[in-house]
C-alpha cells in the first residue's frame, strides 16, 4: 500500500464510514474478539495505524495479558528494605533501589529469546541495547549487564549456529558500550534445542534527585524524538516475535529482527545523562519492544492529558515506510523525551551538540486522547490507555501436568552410585553445565571502567558505585529448570535462593529481586500451573525474605511445537555493600587457612547435576526450601564479612560441596587437604551424598588463623548457622582423606577443555 492511499483512505474519517472494510487483524497476530474488543472501544473499526498499535500494544510481550492476573500480587510485596524506601517499582522502566547516601540503583532483566534463535547476532546484541535504555530512561548511568543463557545440547549441530553468534552480539554490543559484563549463567539442556533463551540485565547508578520517569504530563510540552533514524530493520521484531510458538522447522513469522548500533548507543547514553544534569527532560521513555506505538501510548497514558504527534516528522532512514510501519518499526538507539517549551532550545543545543539526530514530533494536549496525523491527515485518535494500559487480560485455563506424579515417584534413589569419586568429579567438571566457561566470558571485557570489584567466575558480580565511600552493589542471576519442572513452586524459590545466598557470600545486604519468566505457551493449560506456581513460590519466598519484586518480563511461547522448556524463572537479586573492599571471592588463595563448611547437608540428589550429567536422568523432587536458613545465613555473611573475619566464601549449589571444592582450589590456585567425617558423623550421610547432594543453605569459607575461627564459631553460633571444619588449604592437590585425591592440574585440564572443544 503506498502512502497516499493510505492518507485518503484509511483516516479515522473514512474508517467511521467504512465499517465493513475488512482488514488483517489476524496476521498481525490478533483474535478475533480482540479485534471486535478494538472496535467497541473506538465505537468504529481502527484505521491501519490504529490496528498496528493495538496489535503490537496488545501482543503477549507488551500487554501480558495471560500474566497480569497472577503477577499482581507481587504489588503486595513491602516496599521497603533495611536501607529505605524502593524508589521506583513495577510499572516503570526499571525498578529503582535506596542503596543510602544518597544513592540509588535501578536494575531489571529482559528476554530476547525469539529474536536470538532467528538472528543469533543480532537478536543478542539488540537484547543487551534494549536493557540498557531501560536503565538509561530512569537517569540512570548504566555500570554493568549481566547475560543468563539457555542453549540445547552441547553437541548439537544447532547450538553451534547459536551459541557463538549469541555470544558475540553480546561482546559486540556491551564491550563497544564500554559496559562490564560481570556474571551470569550459561546452561545445556535439550529442552532448550529449538528455543534457546537470551535473557539480559544491565544495573545503573544515579542519585535520588536524578530519578526519571516516563510520563507525558504539562500541557504544550513537547514530545521528542531523538537518536537513531526509524528504519524496516525491527518492524514487528520482538512484540509479535515473543508472541508466537516456533514450529518444528524454526520459526513461522520472521520480521526483520533488529540491527543494533552500540556506538550510536555510548552516544545516546551521555547525551541523556547531559540531558538529566541540564533539567531540560520532564520525562522520558526508551524505545525498545513495540517502538513509537509503545512509547507514545504508554507516555500519555501515564500523564495527565492527551498528547498529539506529527508522524510525518519521524527522521526516517527508508522513505518508503508507510505510517504503520514507522509505529510498529523497533529500530534501536531511539528514546522520546517530553520538554517544557522554555527548555527546548537547550535541549536541541545538548543534542546537536553529541550530532544526536532529535525531531519535536508534537506536544501533550489539555485532551484525553492521542493523536496522531500524517501529513494532515489524522490517522490514530484513541484513548491511549486503551492501547498501553488497558489491554485483554486472560485468566487462562490451569491444569496440573498428569504426568508429574509419574515424574516425581522417578527418584534418583534408583541410579548406581560410583566406587571412585574422584572419577566422577573429574566427569562432572568436564560436562557442559559445570565446565569452565571463559571461552566465552572471556569474550566479554569484565574490567571496563574500573570499578568491577568481582567478576565471572565467582558467585556474585560486584561494581562500585560511589568511588570516594567504595559503596557498591553485587548482583547474581540464577535458575535451575530442572527444579522448575520437577515442582514449580519449589523451584522459583530455589532460584531466588541461590541468588540470594551468592550475593550474600560476598558480604552484600540482599536488597531486591528483578525475574525474568520464561514459560512455554500460556495456552496450554500445564504451562499455566506452572507458570501460576511460579509466581506464587516467588511471592511467598520474598515476602519471607523481606525483599520486594521491582520488575522484570515475562517470556511465553518458548516451545518448538508441543515441546515446550522446562519452567525457568531466571532471579536477579541486588544487594548492597558499604565498602567493595571488603568483599570476600571465591577462592583458595593461600595456603594454611582453615576450611569450613556451613549449614547442613541431606540426601538430595534429584534434578541435580549428578543425575543429569551422569546419568541424563531426571525426576524425583528438587531440594527441600529453608528460607529461615538461608536469610539466617546471608545475616551471617553480612556479620563475618563487616568484622573482616573471612578470607574466601564460595556458595554450594550446582555439583553440591564437590564442585564447590574443586572449583575453589582452582580459582586460588592452592590445594586443600580435607576430612568429610565431621559432617559424615553429624548429618548421618555417606560420603558420596556428602560431596554431590545440592541441599540448599549452604556454603564453602576459610579463615587464616585460630582466633579468627574462634569468632567465626561465635558469629555463626549468633545467627544459628550449623558449622563444621573440614581441614586446610595446602599444596597442589584436592585430597580427601580416604574419598579422593586429585591433582590440580589434571581438574583442571578436565575443567577447561570442554567449550573449546565444542566450538573451538
Amino acid at each position: 500500500m503506498n502512502q497516499q492511499s493510505v492518507t485518503t483512505l484509511d483516516t479515522v474519517t473514512r474508517a467511521s464510514e467504512s465499517p465493513d472494510t475488512e482488514q488483517p487483524w489476524a496476521d498481525l497476530g490478533l483474535k478475533q474478539d480482540e479485534y471486535e474488543r478494538i472496535r467497541t472501544i473506538l465505537d468504529r473499526r481502527p484505521t491501519s495505524a490504529e490496528l498496528a498499535m493495538y496489535s503490537v500494544m496488545w501482543s503477549e510481550h507488551c500487554s501480558y495479558k495471560s500474566s497480569k492476573v497472577h503477577l499482581k500480587r507481587f504489588g503486595d510485596l513491602p516496599s521497603e528494605t533495611p536501607l529505605g524506601k524502593t524508589l521506583a517499582g513495577i510499572g516503570e522502566n526499571a525498578g529503582v533501589i535506596d542503596i543510602g547516601q544518597g544513592w540509588a540503583v535501578t536494575f531489571k532483566v529482559e528476554s530476547h529469546n525469539h529474536p536470538s534463535y532467528v538472528e543469533p547476532y543480532q537478536g543478542a546484541a539488540t537484547g543487551i541495547g534494549g536493557i540498557v535504555r531501560d536503565i538509561m530512561a530512569m537517569g540512570a548511568r548504566p555500570v554493568a549487564v549481566m547475560d543468563p543463557l539457555r542453549f540445547g545440547a552441547i553437541d548439537h549441530p544447532d547450538t553451534a549456529r547459536v551459541l557463538p553468534g549469541v555470544v558475540k552480539g553480546i561482546g559486540g554490543y556491551g564491550n563497544s558500550l564500554g559496559l562490564p559484563n560481570i556474571g551470569g549463567e550459561i546452561v545445556f539442556d535439550d529442552c532448550y534445542q529449538g528455543n534457546p533463551l537470551v535473557n539480559a540485565l544491565c544495573v545503573g547508578s544515579l542519585r535520588h534527585e536524578d530519578l526519571h520517569l516516563a510520563n507525558a504530563s504539562g500541557t504544550g510540552n513537547k514530545v521528542v524524538l531523538f537518536g537513531a533514524k526509524t528504519g524496516g530493520d525491527g518492524i514487528g521484531g520482538v512484540s509479535v516475535l515473543a508472541s508466537e510458538s516456533f514450529d518444528e522447522g524454526g520459526p513461522t513469522k520472521r520480521p526483520a529482527v533488529q540491527v543494533g548500533d552500540p556506538f550510536a548507543e555510548k552516544v545516546l547514553i551521555e547525551c541523556c545523562l547531559d540531558l538529566y544534569a541540564a533539567g531540560v527532560v520532564e520525562g522520558i521513555q526508551d524505545l525498545g519492544g513495540g517502538g513509537l506505538s509503545c512509547a507514545t501510548s504508554e507516555l500519555a497514558s501515564a500523564g495527565d492529558g492527551g498528547m498529539r504527534v506529527e508522524l510525518d516528522r519521524v527522521p526516517l532512514r527508508d522513505s518508503t515506510l508507510s505510517p504503520e510501519e514507522i509505529l510498529m518499526s523497533e529500530s534501536q538507539e531511539r528514546m522520546m523525551a517530553i520538554v517544557a517549551p522554555d527548555k527546548i532550545d537547550a535541549f536541541l543545543a545538548i543534542t546537536n551538540r553529541w550530532d544526536v539526530e532529535a525531531a519535536v514530533l508534537g506536544e501533550v494536549t489539555d485532551g484525553d486522547n492521542l493523536v496522531i496525523t500524517w501529513h494532515g491527515e489524522t490517522i490514530v485518535d484513541v484513548e491511549p490507555g486503551t492501547v498501553a494500559h488497558e489491554g485483554p487480560v486472560y485468566e487462562r485455563p490451569i491444569a496440573r501436568p498428569e504426568w508429574l506424579d509419574a515424574v516425581r515417584t522417578d527418584s534418583s534413589d534408583s541410579l548406581r552410585r560410583p566406587d571412585d569419586l574422584g572419577a566422577t568429579l573429574l566427569d562432572l567438571l568436564a560436562s557442559p553445565n559445570l565446565c569452565d566457561k571463559s571461552w566465552v566470558t572471556n569474550q566479554y571485557d569484565r574490567y571496563v571502567l574500573g570499578n568491577t570489584k568481582q567478576a565471572t567466575p565467582h558467585d556474585s558480580g560486584i561494581v562500585r558505585i560511589d568511588e570516594e565511600s567504595g559503596l557498591g552493589v553485587a548482583v547474581s542471576t540464577d535458575c535451575n529448570g530442572r527444579f522448575g519442572w520437577l515442582d514449580p513452586y519449589a523451584g522459583a524459590q530455589l532460584a531466588l535462593a541461590e541468588s540470594y545466598r551468592n550475593v550474600a557470600t560476598s558480604g552484600a545486604l540482599p536488597l531486591a529481586v528483578t525475574d525474568c519468566l520464561n514459560f512455554g505457551s500460556p495456552e496450554d493449560p500445564g504451562v499455566m500451573w506452572q507458570f501460576e506456581q511460579t509466581v506464587a513460590g516467588l511471592f511467598d519466598a520474598c515476602l519471607e525474605l523481606g525483599i520486594p519484586v521491582t520488575g522484570g518480563n515475562v517470556s511465553f511461547y518458548n516451545q518448538t511445537g508441543e515441546t515446550a522448556i522446562h519452567p525457568t524463572p531466571v532471579v536477579g537479586v541486588l544487594g548492597v555493600l558499604d565498602d567493595v573492599a571488603t568483599s570476600v571471592r571465591s577462592g583458595f588463595e593461600a595456603k594454611g587457612e582453615v576450611v569450613l563448611l556451613l549449614g547442613e547437608t541431606r540426601d538430595e540428589l534429584d534434578g541435580g547435576e549428578w543425575a543429569n550429567a551422569v546419568h541424563g536422568h531426571l525426576g524425583g523432587r528438587p531440594p527441600k526450601v529453608d528460607l529461615a536458613a538461608e536469610k539466617a545465613l546471608a545475616e551471617f555473611f553480612v556479620d563475618a564479612v563487616r568484622r573482616g573475619l573471612l578470607t574466601s566464601s564460595h556458595d554450594l549449589s550446582d555439583g553440591g560441596l564437590a564442585i564447590a571444592l574443586a572449583e575453589s582450589v582452582l580459582h586460588g590456585g592452592t590445594g586443600a587437604s580435607l576430612d568429610l567425617s565431621p559432617v559424615l558423623d553429624r548429618d548421618g550421610i555417606d560420603a558420596f551424598t556428602a560431596l554431590y547432594s545440592e541441599s540448599t543453605a549452604r556454603a564453602l569459607v576459610t579463615v587464616s588463623s585460630e582466633s579468627d575461627l574462634a569468632d567465626l564459631v561465635g558469629v555463626a553460633e549468633t545467627h544459628g548457622v550449623p558449622l563444621a571444619r573440614l581441614g586446610v588449604t595446602d599444596g597442589t592437590d584436592l585430597r580427601i582423606k580416604g574419598v579422593l585425591t586429585l591433582p590440580l592440574d589434571e581438574m583442571r585440564t578436565a575443567h577447561t577443555g570442554t567449550m573449546s572443544r565444542y566450538f573451538g
